[in-house]
């Protein structure tokens, strides 16, 4: 990893000019893009933005003392446009998913001059949840070695769409063999909505929008692949040198974005559902307890190993450039806004959450429109609840279960759902589902029908 943090000072100290006369009457420009649609990229920007994070976190002393800050937030459907207005000097900070972010290092190593920082994460799924490929909700495709010769649309560049390579790769099915076409998320959603399209991959949270909301269903979910989702921020290098405890400051702000939606997640989805106009039950899925993220910005061995890998998928499938991970990616400002903070760099570092382990017993929730988030420790205490609520003529935002498998949280309504003699397990795909019922002389059942069996007939 490289120092970045003696230049400024060095050339300070070589010209032997006074530090605050430099800085005297300064404008620092701090130009963000990031994206208010992708749930992983919250931490880095539309959550900083809204909160005043960054302007609470800026250097106010010494070569700053006499400094103006003029700060402007790009909000960008996906990672691709983020690395060329980055390239043209528009951006200094990018948010973004891990394929995006291998391409803007790549791209930026391409040039004669300019080069980015992979700075800070902000947040992950161990599992490789976030990504995902949905069909219509009526379509008879169930599994992804369905999709030879389908229309398969996917946001080109992103997270999702990495992902939709890698599943193809591992499934052994050439892109010679399915029609690739770049939709956004918002388009491609619209399309698998009509029925437009045969699947559409794309990232968090739009596949759990379209479950949300009637119109998609997933078959193949990112945690197939084996590879854990991330995302991370990116800074111009001239930008980081020139301004260090600038990029300081945004990683105290990712921190505290992190800390705040964890101190009460329903106050925070509630919030980020106005910011965002995503539907706060889909954000519960991803920021409640035991949910797909884990918001944490350390960069870990194994989000380098990642990385790595996601690089040598996209060299497969495509002609980009090679990059030096070591001339890119940095801990420095990461360990020096840790310490300001007087926060263990090395245990976030060292801490590692594993669905299946840390959402082991989790009790299943309830989303009464009225009263509230409500929690079950048992299936049976929960599909009662459900069926007495549904008695009542209440209206249930949304139910929350888990995935036997992977331990990743669910809609309820969306759940395969196998009936045993010991009772109910929930599955997220269809063929766990089926090898559960056949192992345990189990039948698959809607969610419907589970709930019946709980209705009381007095």
């Amino acid at each position: 990893m490289k120092n970045c943090f003696n230049l400024k000072s060095a050339f300070l100290a070589a010209t032997l000019i006074p530090i605050g006369a430099i800085a005297q009457a300064e404008k620092i420009s701090i130009a963000v893009g990031h994206q208010s649609m992708c749930t992983d990229t919250y931490t880095a920007g539309i959550v900083i933005k809204e909160l005043g994070l960054l302007e609470k976190h800026l250097p106010t002393e010494g070569a700053y003392a006499d400094a103006e800050y003029d700060i402007s937030w790009a909000d960008y459907s996906s990672g691709g446009p983020i690395t060329n207005q980055m390239l043209a000097n528009k951006l200094n900070f990018g948010v973004m998913g891990d394929y995006p972010l291998i391409v803007n290092g790549a791209k930026f190593q391409e040039t004669d001059s300019l080069r980015t920082l992979y700075v800070a994460g902000t947040g992950y799924n161990l599992k490789g949840s976030g990504n995902a490929i949905v069909v219509p909700v009526e379509s008879d495709i169930y599994s992804i070695d369905q999709l030879n010769g389908k229309e398969v649309s996917t946001p080109v560049g992103s997270a999702a769409w990495g992902m939709l390579l890698k599943a193809m790769q591992d499934n052994g099915i050439p892109t010679s063999d399915y029609v690739l076409k770049n939709q956004s998320p918002a388009v491609g959603a619209a399309n698998i909505a009509a029925g437009k399209i045969d699947a559409h991959s794309d990232f968090c949270p739009w596949s759990e929008i379209m479950e949300f909301r009637g119109t998609g269903r997933k078959i193949y979910d990112g945690a197939e692949t084996g590879v854990p989702y991330l995302h991370g921020v990116v800074v111009r290098q001239d930008f980081a040198e020139e301004y260090p405890e600038v990029v300081q400051a945004f990683i105290k702000a990712v921190y505290e974005a992190g800390e705040w939606i964890r101190e009460d997640p329903m106050r925070a989805v509630s919030e980020m559902e106005g910011w965002t106009g995503v539907e706060k039950e889909v954000l519960y899925l991803y920021f409640s307890k035991g949910g797909h993220l884990t918001l944490e910005p350390s960069i870990k061995t194994e989000w380098i190993d990642a990385l790595k890998f996601n690089h040598g998928v996209l060299v497969k499938e495509k002609a980009i450039p090679p990059l030096d991970f070591e001339a890119w990616i940095t801990e420095d400002y990461l360990k020096a806004a840790y310490a300001d903070m007087g926060v263990d760099y090395a245990a976030d570092k060292a801490k590692m959450v594993d669905p299946a382990v840390a959402n082991e017993g989790l009790p299943m929730e309830i989303w009464h429109a009225r009263d509230g988030i409500s929690s079950y420790a048992t299936m049976p205490e929960f599909l009662t609840a459900v069926a007495e609520m549904q008695g009542t003529g209440a209206k249930l935002n949304s139910t929350y279960v888990y995935d036997v498998e992977t331990g990743l949280k669910l809609f309820g309504k969306t759940a395969f759902w196998v009936k045993t003699g010991d009772g109910y397990a929930t599955f997220l795909r269809k063929g766990e589902a089926e090898a559960y019922a056949a192992e345990n002389a189990g039948a698959l059942v809607t969610f419907d029908e589970a709930v019946a069996d709980f209705i009381s007939e007095t």
